[in-house]
C-alpha cells in the first residue's frame, strides 16, 4: 500500500506545479503592469484627436460647408466623445506581487485532501488489499483454505461496504460446508449490489439444499422473483429441474434442464445437465435422444468474416441456433460457443433441443441463425454481429456435408 500512496503522490505533483507555477511568474507580471500604467499616453492621445477634430469642424464652419447649429450639434458629439474616453482613466492601485499567496497552498492542500478523500471512497483500495491477502496466502508455505477464510474474515471486518468482499467469502463457506455462513454473506451481498437475478438464483440454490432439496416457500417466492426479472436464469432452471426430477416429473424436468444449458457456458455444468436429461429419459422409459436421433439433423460449419474479427473478443458467446421457417416453434437446437473456436462445425439435432415439443427432427428444412453476443445475453441486443441461412434441408447427416453459415452482419 505504501507504493500505493507514493504513486499517488507522484500523480499530484504535476497539478501542485500548476498551482505554484503563477507564483513565479507574478513578480514579472507586476512589473510588467506597473510600466504600462506609467507610460500609458492614451489619455493625452484622445484630447489630441479631440483637438483636430474640433479645428478640422471649426474650419468647415469657416468655409461655409456647415451652418451654427450643425456646427453646436457636432461639437458637443465630439466633447461627449472625450469625457467617453477619459471618463475611466482612473486605475485602482496595483497590489503587491505577493499579494494572495497564503491562497496558493491553502489550495494546494485542499487539493491533496479531495483526491485522498475521493480516493478511499471510490478507489479500489480494498480490492488491493484482497489481491495481497490472497497473494500472502499462496505465497506462504504454511497456508491453507483455512487461514484464506481467516484472511477474508478479517477483511469483511474492516471492508463492511466492499462487495468483492462478500462474492469472495459465501462460495469458499459453500465449498466447506458452512451453510448458514454462506448464506449470510451472500445476503450481505445481495444488500450492497441488489436483488439481481444471479445473486437470487444462489441465494434459492443454496437454501434449496439447506432444505434437503425441499422447494419450500423461502426458496419459491426467491424463485419466482428471479424468474420474473431473468425466465432464462440457468441456475433456477437447474433448481427447478432437480425438483421436477425428485418428484417424478422427468418431461419437466428435462425441460429445465433443456433451457438452462441454452444459457450456460461451463461444459462441466452443461455436462452434467446432458446427463440428468439422459437419466430422466430412461425413467419415462424412452430410448434417450442422442440414440433417437442419429443422424438426424443438420451439420454446420461456422466462420466469421475476416472484417469483423477486431469487433469482438475472443471469449465472447456464439449462439448457433436452428428454428422452424415460419417461426411458430421455440428454437428447434441451440448450440453455445465462444468466438475463440471458429471456424467450427457443429451438429444440430434432437439433443441440442430446448423442449420436447420443438425438435429439429419435427420440420423437413429449418432456417439457422449465427448470433455474436458480446455480453453473453441469449435475447438479441444492438451491436451483435450474425448471419443466417434460410431453407435448409433437415435430414441424415451421416457423411453429409456441412453448410456454411458465415458471420457477416451486425444487428442494429
Amino acid at each position: 500500500m505504501t507504493l500505493l500512496w507514493i504513486a499517488i503522490a507522484v500523480l499530484l505533483l504535476p497539478a501542485l506545479w500548476l498551482l505554484v507555477s503563477p507564483l513565479r511568474k507574478a513578480r514579472a507580471l507586476h512589473d510588467q503592469q506597473r510600466d504600462f500604467e506609467a507610460n500609458d499616453t492614451s489619455a493625452e492621445q484622445n484630447v489630441a484627436i479631440f483637438k483636430r477634430r474640433l479645428a478640422s469642424l471649426e474650419a468647415a464652419r469657416e468655409r461655409g460647408d456647415i451652418d451654427a447649429a450643425r456646427f453646436e450639434e457636432d461639437r458637443l458629439e465630439l466633447e461627449r466623445s472625450l469625457l467617453d474616453d477619459t471618463a475611466f482613466r482612473e486605475r485602482r492601485p496595483l497590489k503587491a506581487a505577493g499579494a494572495g499567496r497564503i491562497v496558493v497552498p491553502v489550495v494546494m492542500l485542499a487539493v491533496v485532501a479531495v483526491s485522498v478523500i475521493w480516493y478511499q471512497h471510490e478507489g479500489a483500495e480494498g480490492d488491493l488489499v484482497l489481491l495481497a491477502v490472497q497473494q500472502e496466502v499462496q505465497n506462504d508455505p504454511d497456508g491453507s483454505l483455512a487461514m484464506y477464510i481467516e484472511r477474508m474474515e478479517e477483511q469483511a471486518e474492516r471492508q463492511p461496504d466492499n462487495p468483492n468482499v462478500w462474492s469472495e467469502l459465501f462460495p469458499l463457506y459453500r465449498e466447506t460446508g458452512q451453510m448458514p455462513k454462506a448464506v449470510d454473506a451472500l445476503e450481505r451481498l445481495i444488500e450492497i449490489e441488489g436483488r439481481i437475478p444471479p445473486l437470487l438464483a444462489q441465494l434459492a440454490q443454496i437454501r434449496f439444499f439447506m432444505a434437503e432439496r425441499e422447494l419450500t416457500d423461502e426458496v419459491q417466492a426467491l424463485v419466482d422473483e428471479t424468474l420474473e426479472q431473468d425466465p432464462r436464469q440457468p441456475t433456477v432452471l437447474g433448481l427447478l429441474g432437480i425438483n421436477a426430477f425428485d418428484s417424478g416429473d422427468y418431461e419437466q424436468a428435462i425441460d429445465h434442464w433443456r433451457r438452462a444449458i441454452a444459457n450456460i457456458e461451463d461444459p462441466n455444468t452443461v455436462s452434467s445437465l446432458r446427463d440428468g436429461i439422459r437419466v430422466a429419459q430412461e425413467r419415462l422409459g424412452v430410448e434417450p435422444e442422442e440414440t433417437v436421433a442419429e443422424g438426424t439433423g443438420i451439420r454446420v460449419r461456422v466462420s466469421l468474416d475476416e472484417e469483423l474479427v477486431g469487433r469482438v473478443d475472443g471469449d465472447a458467446s456464439v449462439f448457433i441456433t436452428a428454428r422452424d421457417i415460419e417461426g411458430e416453434l421455440p428454437p428447434l437446437a441451440v448450440v453455445r460457443a465462444q468466438v475463440s473456436e471458429l471456424p467450427m462445425t457443429v451438429t444440430l439435432d434432437n439433443s441440442a433441443a430446448m423442449s420436447p415439443q420443438a425438435q429439429i427432427s419435427q420440420v423437413q428444412e429449418a432456417r439457422l441463425v449465427v448470433r455474436v453476443s458480446p455480453s453473453g445475453q441469449a435475447m438479441p441486443q444492438p451491436g451483435d454481429l450474425f448471419g443466417d441461412l434460410e431453407s435448409v434441408s433437415v435430414g441424415s447427416i451421416d457423411d453429409a456435408e456441412a453448410v456454411e453459415v458465415v458471420i457477416n452482419r451486425v444487428f442494429e
